[in-house]
C-alpha cells in the first residue's frame, strides 16, 4: 500500500534514506543528496509518500515528489535494503506515474549520481531516457525523463 507520509513516519523515512544510500559514499566520495534531505520538512509539505508491507503498516520505501512547472520531479526514491528486489521500487514508480497524470504533468524527471551505476540501467528498464549530465556541488549527476 502507498499512502501519504505523516510526521510519525519521518524517523523511518530518514532511516531508509540513510540505509539505502550509505553504500554509495565510497563511490561518490560524499553523502548522496538523498542522505542530506530534511525529511521532516518534506513530510510536513506533503511531498512524501510511503510504501508499506502488504498486510502491515511497516514502512519499507518512499518517494519524494516535487511539482515543477513542466514536469513532476521524482526527487528521491528509496527502498529499505531488506525490501530491495521485491518490487517496491517498481510500485513506487507506477505510483509516481499516476501522481504525474493526476497532477496534469506529461513527463516525470529525475536525476541520479553517475556513480550509482545500478540506477543508470534501472530507470531505462522502466521507460526513462537519459537527457543530460552535469556536475553540481562535486556530484556528477545524470538526468532522466519519462514522457507519459
Amino acid at each position: 500500500m502507498i499512502r501519504p507520509a505523516t510526521p510519525a513516519d519521518t524517523k523511518v523515512v530518514t532511516a531508509i534514506a540513510q540505509a539505502a544510500f550509505e553504500h554509495y559514499i565510497p563511490r561518490i566520495g560524499l553523502p548522496p543528496i538523498p542522505m542530506t534531505v530534511d525529511y521532516s520538512a518534506a513530510v510536513a509539505a506533503g511531498k512524501v509518500w510511503v510504501a508499506t508491507q502488504a498486510g502491515a503498516d511497516e514502512v519499507i520505501g518512499f518517494v519524494l515528489l516535487e511539482d515543477e512547472p513542466d514536469s513532476l520531479l521524482l526527487d528521491v526514491l528509496a527502498v529499505a535494503p531488506a525490501a530491495q528486489g521485491t518490487g517496491i521500487g517498481s510500485a513506487l514508480l507506477t505510483f509516481t506515474e499516476a501522481q504525474a497524470r493526476d497532477r496534469g504533468h506529461r513527463r516525470i524527471t529525475l536525476c541520479t549520481n553517475e556513480a550509482m551505476t545500478e540506477n543508470l540501467t534501472y530507470y531505462p528498464r522502466h521507460g526513462y531516457v537519459e537527457t543530460g549530465r552535469e556536475t553540481l556541488l562535486g556530484r556528477r549527476r545524470v538526468w532522466f525523463e519519462k514522457r507519459l
